[in-house]
């Protein structure tokens, strides 16, 4: 089920861009079958934008988007991404990693402290676009 943010803009309307600012502290925060928090700050059909949150320790499930390029701009803690050929590479506080549509990716907490990101996709992420490439690899 999507989420009320996503369901309010999803309905096929494509209304003209309003002025809108969106603060963390009216967002609702839910833990996704991925193993990290998401809190989705805004969506419409072009874009998306969502604060997701890695507790210390965790690794992110394996995945990938069909047909939607997504960005993260790291604004706290430290981590390991591994996006597709790439060799598993350390991030932190200013990084932006891009990651094309059909990539595999997957992002670790290597802190001691929650890493938190934006995850900007485009167009918006649905959940008909997210592959979970661990079950593929279940028998």
């Amino acid at each position: 089920m999507l989420p009320s943010i996503l369901l309010n803009q999803t309905q096929g309307k494509d209304e003209t861009l309003q002025p809108k600012i969106v603060k963390p502290n009216s967002l609702h925060e839910y833990l996704t079958p991925e193993h990290c928090y998401i809190a989705e700050n805004y969506s419409d059909k072009d874009v998306s934008i969502a604060r997701a949150t890695v507790k210390p320790g965790i690794t992110t499930l394996a995945h990938h988007l069909v047909d939607v390029q997504e960005i993260y701009l790291i604004t706290s803690g430290e981590g390991k991404v591994t996006i597709g050929g790439l060799y598993a590479t350390n991030v932190g506080i200013g990084d932006v990693v891009i990651i094309p549509p059909h990539t595999s990716q997957k992002i670790s907490n290597t802190g001691k402290t929650d890493l938190v990101f934006y995850c900007i996709c485009t167009p918006r992420f649905t959940e008909a676009c997210y592959v979970n490439e661990e079950l593929e690899k279940e028998p």
